[in-house]
């Protein structure tokens, strides 16, 4: 686990994790989050839907990303405060994921960085993005 001073952070820097989903990955995300919706949970459900088959919660891409800023980027002693996130293709069981944060902005005064998310799949296609907001103690 990182641990990257804020006076050490730039602009540009980059950091990235990786992670193949598994359908043993969706039902404890189900299970720790209560969301049992049938799109990610009923294969015969999912089928007859535009996906035509299940796939996994949009929200653990937005997990990702809190893990690459948890651990790697700043690292340990970040504060999580916003997250915008766009989901713009499904992930399936099976693909593998990099979900990748780019420091954008830095506010001296508080310790703020704003960072570029993005999770791609095994294809480079974007399936998740966004901007997250953190404080770096």
């Amino acid at each position: 686990m990182n641990d990257i001073a804020y006076r050490d952070i730039t602009v540009g820097m980059t950091a990235s994790l990786k992670k193949t989903i598994t359908q043993a990955d969706v039902e404890k995300f189900a299970a720790v989050t209560g969301d049992y919706n049938p799109l990610h949970m009923d294969e015969e459900f999912a089928g007859k839907t535009i996906f035509r088959g299940r796939i996994a919660h949009g929200m653990i891409t937005g997990g990702l990303i809190s893990a690459v800023l948890g651990t790697e980027l700043p690292g340990k002693n970040t504060l999580y405060l916003e997250q915008e996130l766009k989901f713009l293709a499904p992930v399936r069981f099976g693909d593998t994921l990099v979900a990748t944060v780019e420091c954008i902005e830095k506010e001296d005064r508080r310790h703020k960085l704003v960072f570029k998310t993005v999770v791609t799949n095994q294809n480079g296609a974007v399936v998740t993005s966004g901007k997250a907001l953190v404080r770096k103690r």
